[in-house]
């Protein structure tokens, strides 16, 4: 089950614990923290199994036009399920009903680590194009891959 998660505190601790479960992804807890303080102030839906979050995903308005996934996270006993697919999908909903005209994500460009490729993967098959990769824009060991999708 897909839910809309409004309240503040609800979205942090969500954040931090899905987070917190993908160290290949979010090993680092200053990033963690920035994730889950953020996410208090943007749209984020979770999915749900027997009331236990294991997956969201969180929309940053970028500009009028654009919708970013600022953060998704799918805890790793449930990827490969369709559950990141699903999130999307309602993400991407809500962005078409909010007017936003694309919806881009960055990400880790393929190549540099192997966990990362299948990230790339999903994206592709989402639709998501390459945009641009910013060699400097985190570090040079994590190339900042971005990826765009007209809606």
């Amino acid at each position: 089950m897909i839910k809309l998660i409004e309240d503040s505190n609800s979205k942090e601790e969500i954040t931090r614990l899905i987070l917190n479960e993908l160290p290949d992804w979010f090993g680092i807890p200053e990033a963690i923290d920035e994730y889950a303080t953020n996410n208090r102030k943007y749209p984020l839906w979770t999915y749900l199994d027997n009331q236990k979050p294991v997956a969201f995903i969180s929309l940053k308005a970028t500009s009028q036009h654009t919708a970013e996934i600022y953060v998704i996270g799918v805890n790793s006993n449930y990827m490969g399920k369709g559950i990141g697919t699903s999130l999307f999908e309602v993400f991407k909903s809500y962005a078409l009903d909010h007017g936003f005209s694309f919806i881009q994500v960055k990400t880790v460009k393929e190549g540099v680590y192997p966990h990362y490729d299948k990230t790339n993967h999903f994206y592709r098959t989402l639709g998501f194009k390459e945009l641009e990769a910013f060699p400097e824009l985190w570090d040079e060991k994590n190339i900042c891959q971005i990826y765009i999708l007209a809606l």
